[in-house]
């Protein structure tokens, strides 16, 4: 038995390395994508701790090299969906009932491997997989996750703490429940940490997790995999379920002992998985938790007042980086007439600094999106613009996709507010601009407001205090993360919780106690002292 009640340290973001020529992690950092790229590895399901290889299998392949196969993996089916839930099942008996300091030591443990010896193996696993820069793969694969880790100990401590009063005669107790059966994680191609984070925020809550890796980073999402193995999580805990999608979910969300599902990924998707849960609540054994984070349409205003270098600056880097694959890319923008010559200017002599090709040469800007359907996708709404009476393009518009998936940083100009792409989601480097009269500020952020059917991100640029209070007050449901005078990227865990609402998510804000809570179910003791 066990009489104690640690504390968990504060938190602390993870610093973000510099990797200088000459650096120790540069060095090692190439060294292990050397290694990867020599490799061919086979990825096995994974169940109840056994690897299973199911003999269907796919290819992992680099987007900037896609001839370039980095391994295989084994897909799941209707039968390993079966055998996961079970061994999820019997996990939970022992996992729920594991001392709550016991489990956050995993996850604590798992970040400092995630910190040191893991962490070029979880960068370079992400620059092959993901086609993602050092700069972006650090920022993602090491510091996020390791932040989310961390700070989802320490928000757990918190929680935990937080006790209901006693009267004299009374005493009060909360006792913090995990879900009754397991948690369905599917997990996006785009950020190693989120599909961290989608499996390990219930599992540290006590919850067992079957997780659903994008099916384009499952190399990334195997590395992941062996770092809690190596801090020792127990088998069957998470339970990793490559595969086709429609057929693992139909066995999954059908389960009577579904309990919550922790999702990102394209609103559609999630839409679907919500029509399907509500179809059938009444064989579930309770109503399951439907957490996601889907898309976006991000936003940024700029005011008649605002710097004009600043907002070129904001623009490129929340438009270009990571290829647009982000869902708080910046995707439209409205620019005052008055101020475009100079924002224009400045964003063209930005986009000409921007090396694509290669991420493994450490000053490329962009890689390549993803794979071919997004590449074809991103092209059709380029095409889209070049056929457009009332819409043309300034910079970009080339792709190529011979050697690897690749796009050129593109801007729209356009002077239809309602241009396709003013109002559909592309993911990929694509930024519309439409002008407005500088005396319509107002009008503007209306029309901003009421464009999209999302509400995730977006930016207002103003240097007039007023204006900025007004964009504030005027866009209050359009971005759960709304950011003035910088881009609407970059939302660092513990310092901006993440979600949107609309038909861009349940804006349970990963990265913060809301997010835990919803891997909760709070039970209240009353005991007698009369």
């Amino acid at each position: 038995m066990q009489f104690h009640s640690p504390k968990v340290n504060p938190f602390v973001n993870e610093p973000v390395k510099s990797y200088l020529p000459g650096s120790p992690e540069r060095i090692e950092l190439q060294r292990e994508l050397e290694r990867m790229k020599s490799e061919n590895i086979e990825i096995p399901v994974i169940i109840g701790g056994k690897e299973i290889k199911t003999g269907n299998t796919a290819a992992c392949v680099m987007p900037h090299d896609h001839k370039h196969v980095l391994g295989h993996y084994h897909k799941a089916g209707r039968r390993e969906a079966v055998l996961a839930i079970e061994a999820a099942l019997e996990a939970k008996k022992k996992w729920e009932r594991l001392p709550w300091s016991s489990r956050v030591a995993i996850f604590l443990k798992a970040a400092e491997l995630a910190a040191g010896p893991w962490r070029a193996k979880l960068n370079a696993a992400t620059m092959l997989n993901q086609s993602k820069t050092f700069k972006q793969a650090e920022i993602d694969a090491a510091c996020e996750l390791v932040d989310f880790m961390r700070f989802n100990a320490h928000c757990l401590s918190n929680l935990y703490a937080d006790q209901p009063i006693s009267g004299l005669s009374a005493w009060n107790k909360t006792d913090y429940r995990p879900l009754e059966g397991f948690v369905f994680a599917v997990a996006p191609f785009n950020f190693t940490a989120i599909g961290s984070n989608l499996a390990a925020a219930p599992a540290i809550c006590g919850n067992t997790v079957l997780l659903k890796p994008a099916s384009t980073a499952v190399y990334s999402a195997y590395v992941v995999y062996k770092l809690y193995e190596a801090a020792g999580l127990p088998a069957g805990v998470i339970n990793f379920l490559p595969g086709d999608a429609s057929e693992i979910s139909e066995v999954i969300l059908g389960h009577e002992s579904m309990s919550g599902v922790h999702f990102t990924g394209s609103t559609k998707v999630f839409q679907t998985i919500w029509k399907t849960v509500g179809s059938q609540l009444d064989s579930y054994r309770t109503f399951p938790r439907l957490v996601g984070e889907t898309g976006g349409k991000n936003f940024v205003v700029v005011h008649s007042s605002a710097d004009p270098k600043t907002v070129a600056h904001g623009l490129a880097e929340g438009a270009f980086e990571y290829q647009g694959q982000k869902c708080s890319a910046a995707s439209r923008t409205y620019v005052p007439k008055s101020l475009w010559p100079q924002v224009q200017d400045a964003l063209m002599a930005e986009i000409d600094k921007i090396k694509i090709g290669n991420v493994e040469v450490f000053d490329t800007f962009m890689g390549a999106v993803i794979d071919e359907k997004s590449f074809n996708n991103i092209k059709g709404y380029i095409q889209a613009a070049k056929n457009a009476e009332d819409a043309k393009i300034i910079a970009g518009g080339g792709c190529s996709g011979d050697k690897g998936y690749f796009v050129e940083p593109t801007v729209i100009l356009t002077e239809n507010p309602h241009f396709v792409t003013m109002q559909e989601e592309i993911f990929g480097p694509v930024l519309t601009v439409y002008l407005y009269e500088d005396e319509a500020f107002e009008e503007t952020l209306k029309l901003c407001d009421t464009t999209s059917k999302y509400g995730l991100t977006g930016s207002i640029f103003a240097r007039d205090p007023y204006a900025i209070q007004l964009a504030n007050e005027a866009l209050t449901h359009s971005a759960g993360n709304f950011y003035i005078n910088v881009r609407p990227t970059g939302a660092v865990v513990g310092q901006q919780p993440f979600g949107g609402a609309r038909l861009s998510g349940t804006n349970d804000k990963a990265g913060s106690m809301l997010n835990l809570l919803r891997w909760l179910s709070p039970r209240s003791i009353k005991e007698n002292l009369a």
